[in-house]
């Protein structure tokens, strides 16, 4: 079959992120256009399965593509998290489409594409969250949804062949911090528009139940920190901001000096303080101040929570870190999930911190909430379905057990048909329904070499 879409066609075309967490690079395909959305990284990764060696940066191989770029008419960004934007500073002078995304978002990839000296080569096109703009044959539609990260969007993708739901990263989130509540009657709109497709955040399938809000975080890091008395570091992802908005709230109600120590921390604060993010009345101070003030006063966030080696948690682990040193009776709060493959990591580093009797609360074993995760659920996969009545689920963004697992929610939940496949696979839209399994040669590229 001919690997470029019809008139009639809509196709769905992924490249890295279905069958896997992380790297996402989607493609839809309508009338000999392309449309490529999100361009992630992932980090110390192997290409292979069977491969032994890591690389520190790596992504979806976009040949594909490149090898027809002429088609490509846009890339868009759903949100900013490094598996959905990552890549591109590396891989745009082989795309060289033009990039649409939030303010947000824009401000993140810019600070990026600085430090690889494309700043200024760069189209990016800044779209209000829920703004509509068009590309080529594509009449697209931003819908602010709830995440992880300011500004989330799902996006609706319109054309003459049909209109396709894609959710990106998303939880139903009533009191998310930051940004607007979960909006359920902008998405129960869609059960109007003849959805022909909805696909579909995995992450969470198999879990049972409902995603927590965030603004449960508040209650359950105040409990770990408001009656100790030793020094607290929190170890969270940078890109959470609305966790750090909490721990850094956690810190004022406390009597607490708030510090970030790690660059993509420091970097999270600015780009918050410059989009507005970030509230007026939390102040960071600089991390050199830490080690001359009283254990009691001490909280401080700290990149790490995977156990990269080189983070500033590792470094605190090893007594590397000079602004500050961590002693018996102080206490490390791990704010995060652990990321399947990360696990000897952390182990060796929470060894390390509870070897110098240095107290690590992890949030599998924490007997308060101090990490929710910022995806869907059973619960809120029926709900979407629900909601939205489209006519094929398409589950994406996880590994073949959890798409499973979202293709069955679809099913119980009254949705027709249920697509499922891997990197490489074509899904043909429109006007059938059906997949071309191994359609495209899919791989990994390193970005980064040690």
């Amino acid at each position: 079959m001919s690997l470029v879409p019809g008139p009639a066609d809509l196709w769905f075309l992924p490249l890295g992120g279905t069958g896997e967490i992380g790297m996402n690079m989607n493609l839809f395909g309508h009338d000999g256009e392309w449309l490529m959305v999100d361009c992630g990284v992932t980090f110390d990764e192997p290409l292979t399965a069977d491969s032994h060696r890591s690389h520190p940066i790596v992504s979806a191989d976009p040949k594909f593509i490149v090898d027809q770029r002429e088609r490509l008419k846009a890339i868009i960004i759903t949100h900013a998290h490094e598996d959905h934007l990552g890549a591109l500073p590396y891989l745009w002078v082989r795309l060289k489409a033009p990039v649409y995304a939030t303010p947000f978002a824009a401000e993140v990839l810019r600070r990026k594409l600085r430090q690889h000296g494309l700043l200024n080569r760069v189209p990016i096109n800044e779209i209000p969250p829920g703004g509509r703009f068009n590309v080529g044959g594509f009449n697209l539609e931003f819908l602010p949804i709830t995440h992880s990260i300011p500004e989330p969007q799902a996006l609706l993708i319109s054309t003459a062949a049909g209109t396709l739901f894609h959710t990106a990263d998303w939880k139903i989130d009533p009191k998310p911090v930051i940004g607007e509540p979960f909006d359920r009657a902008q998405f129960e709109s869609l059960a109007q528009r003849n959805i022909r497709a909805m696909l579909c955040d995995s992450t969470n399938a198999l879990k049972t139940g409902a995603s927590l809000s965030e603004s449960i975080c508040h209650n359950g890091l105040l409990r770990q920190i408001e009656k100790f008395e030793g020094r607290v570091v929190v170890s969270c992802f940078s890109s959470n901001l609305a966790r750090l908005v909490t721990i850094a709230r956690v810190a004022k109600q406390t009597g607490r000096y708030f510090a970030l120590i790690g660059r993509s921390l420091q970097n999270m604060y600015t780009i918050a303080r410059q989009t507005g993010y970030w509230p007026a009345d939390l102040e960071a101070i600089d991390p050199s101040h830490l080690g001359f003030l009283p254990r009691n006063e001490v909280l401080a966030v700290a990149t790490g929570s995977q156990g990269e080696p080189r983070s500033a948690l590792s470094r605190l682990a090893q007594e590397q870190f000079d602004p500050l040193q961590l002693e018996a009776g102080d206490r490390v709060v791990m704010s995060s999930f652990l990321i399947p493959g990360n696990e000897r990591l952390v182990e060796r580093m929470v060894e390390s911190l509870r070897a110098r009797k240095i107290e690590v609360i992890e949030s599998a074993h924490s007997s308060t909430p101090i990490h929710a995760s910022g995806h869907p659920c059973q619960a809120e996969l029926a709900d979407m379905y629900e909601m939205v009545q489209p006519d094929i689920a398409v589950p994406l963004h996880g590994e073949p057990e959890h798409m499973h697992a979202n293709a069955s929610i679809a099913k119980r939940f009254s949705v027709p048909i249920q697509l499922t496949g891997l990197n490489g696979d074509l899904f043909e839209l429109a006007p059938g329904a059906r997949v071309h399994f191994g359609a495209v040669i899919t791989g990994r590229i390193p970005l980064v070499e040690r």
